[in-house]
């Protein structure tokens, strides 16, 4: 579903993202986790074709970001932490939108289900002015999620949600995940990206540190006692050792 093959981002001579390489099948959840400036935000924008790679290869459902742009952008949906609403639409008026661009057939059945799933239900003509912080975050999912998409790039999806919001969005995403859809989960929520995804991308400096299942990076370091870290341990620990200390990551 995605192919990531020697990804590097520069900025100047900053080198922000450096030789990742990895792959993501359908129904798989990643999690991309790194400390703050560690490069997770330059990843996910690379992978949605927001910014341009400065070499290497991201590839979506075998469509080349860089080659073949529209036919890979129309299989992802990439929904930042921030939300990125129009003022003068309404919610129901931002899902016909999205459904033109998409060319989404019947797309008002799919909208009302996911209004209802995100629980908006009510707010069909309300301005993003009259919307909290976690409904805007919500309609901006609802939109990501129209075009069932088959590749979905997620940074701080939770940010504004209350506990309850919180644990219906876990529920939306195992959903996609369960119909096939791939998922990439950045997130400093350890302990979601702990309960929701099948492997971890521990990257630092732009370089990924360990990669693979919680029990694959547990088995490639010493010293954790009973072989039962949380990933929050872990994640300490390979981000704050020496590059003598840290686990060499698989290929993919």
């Amino acid at each position: 579903m995605l192919e990531v093959v020697s990804l590097e981002k520069t900025y100047g001579a900053v080198k922000a993202v450096q030789g990742l390489t990895f792959q993501v099948a359908p129904g798989e959840v990643l999690g991309l986790v790194g400390p703050n400036g560690a490069g997770k935000t330059s990843t996910l924008r690379c992978l949605a074709g927001i910014l341009p790679v400065s070499s290497g290869k991201v590839a979506v459902v075998g469509h080349d970001v860089a080659h073949e742009p529209v036919k890979a952008k129309q299989a992802l949906a990439f929904l930042p932490d921030e939300p990125r609403l129009f003022e003068y639409l309404t919610v129901w008026e931002h899902l016909n939108f999205v459904a033109r661009l998409y060319g989404v057939e019947q797309w008002e059945d799919k909208a009302r289900a996911l209004l209802a799933e995100m629980e908006l239900g009510n707010k069909e003509k309300a301005l993003p002015g009259e919307l909290s912080r976690g409904m805007k975050q919500k309609l901006s999912i609802a939109c990501g999620f129209l075009h069932d998409p088959r590749l979905i790039l997620l940074d701080e999806p939770l940010t504004g949600l209350d506990p309850i919001g919180i644990r219906r969005m876990k529920a939306s995403l195992r959903k996609r995940a369960e119909q096939g859809a791939a998922l990439v989960l950045s997130s400093h929520l350890l302990p979601l990206v702990e309960e929701l995804c099948h492997r971890i991308l521990v990257i630092s400096g732009g370089r990924a540190v360990a990669l693979g299942t919680l029990a694959e990076i547990r088995a490639q370091l010493s010293g954790l006692e009973g072989g039962n870290a949380s990933l929050e341990e872990i994640f300490v620990r390979i981000t704050s050792a020496g590059s003598e200390e840290r686990p060499e990551p698989p290929a993919s």
